[in-house]
């Protein structure tokens, strides 16, 4: 990815200011902690699993934000499996709970997975390869976001909207060493809000994203979020000259391009 921006290029003071506070919070190290404090059996018609409730917290400051998701033994196992392909030699003393052909449902054997679980995603967040790979932030937010996605597929934009507010608050804390990945959850969020006639809160989000694009206007969102933030300025009463000028600029070095729009960009994720 090219970065198009520097920071002391077209940036506004207030654009410049926020860049630079982010590259402080970058460069200080958000550390994450679990918990895992209950689990529940979960019968359906055909099967039965126990769905442990992970509560994930960042460090060093009060976090209101703190995560809570659900994940079961084959999610976790799944993920063990995944991670040993890429990190073999990271992970060749980590233990595994293993699963009984009997007395999975026992509360000793819950409650020793519990504790079990919390040190194992513990020692895979203290290694910095694992902690930022593809599998391990997916097993933290993949679920919810697959659910979001299809929600917003549907036209269930509140509910979509509920999933990716709380999705995105986790993925800020797992990302902050690559805020940019947050981009499309970001965008998700606008495409809610517009869709849902919340002018403002959609600009809101918007804005956010961009400040994230600053430095990565090759970014496939870039053009689609700058034009539908141009639409919301517009409507809200906002000055829109720089965003057009920003889109100008990029269209230009961009050459002749395939018109998408940011929802159909976003529609477009998490497709099965």
């Amino acid at each position: 990815m090219h970065h198009c921006l520097s920071p002391n290029s077209s940036m506004t003071t207030k654009e410049l200011q926020e860049y630079w506070r982010n590259e402080k919070r970058h460069c200080r190290q958000v550390k994450v902690l679990f918990e895992i404090p209950s689990a529940r059996i979960v019968e359906k018609h055909l099967s039965k699993y126990v769905a442990y409730k992970i509560i994930i917290i960042q460090t060093g400051s009060f976090d209101e934000n703190k995560s809570i998701i659900e994940r079961r033994y084959s999610d976790f196992e799944k993920l063990h499996r995944n991670l040993l392909k890429d990190f073999n030699e990271e992970m060749e003393d980590m233990t595994f709970p293993k699963k009984n052909l009997t007395g999975n449902f026992t509360e000793e054997i819950i409650n020793e997975r519990k504790l079990a679980f919390g040190d194992y995603l513990a020692l895979l967040y203290s290694i910095k390869c694992i902690r930022r790979s593809k599998n391990f932030i997916g097993f933290l937010t993949r679920p919810e976001l697959e659910e979001a996605y299809s929600c917003l597929r549907g036209g269930q934009y509140t509910k979509a909207l509920e999933l990716l507010l709380e999705v995105i608050a986790l993925q800020e804390k797992l990302t902050s060493h690559s805020p940019v990945l947050i981009i499309p959850t970001l965008c998700a969020i606008v495409v809610c809000h517009k869709d849902l006639e919340n002018s403002r809160g959609a600009y809101e989000f918007g804005e956010k994203a961009l400040l994230r694009l600053q430095m990565h206007c090759g970014h496939r969102y870039y053009i689609p979020l700058l034009e539908t933030m141009i639409t919301l300025a517009y409507e809200l009463g906002k000055d829109f000259v720089s965003l057009q000028e920003k889109l100008e600029e990029r269209k230009s070095k961009k050459g002749p391009l395939k018109a998408v729009t940011l929802k159909e960009l976003a529609v477009q994720e998490y497709v099965q």
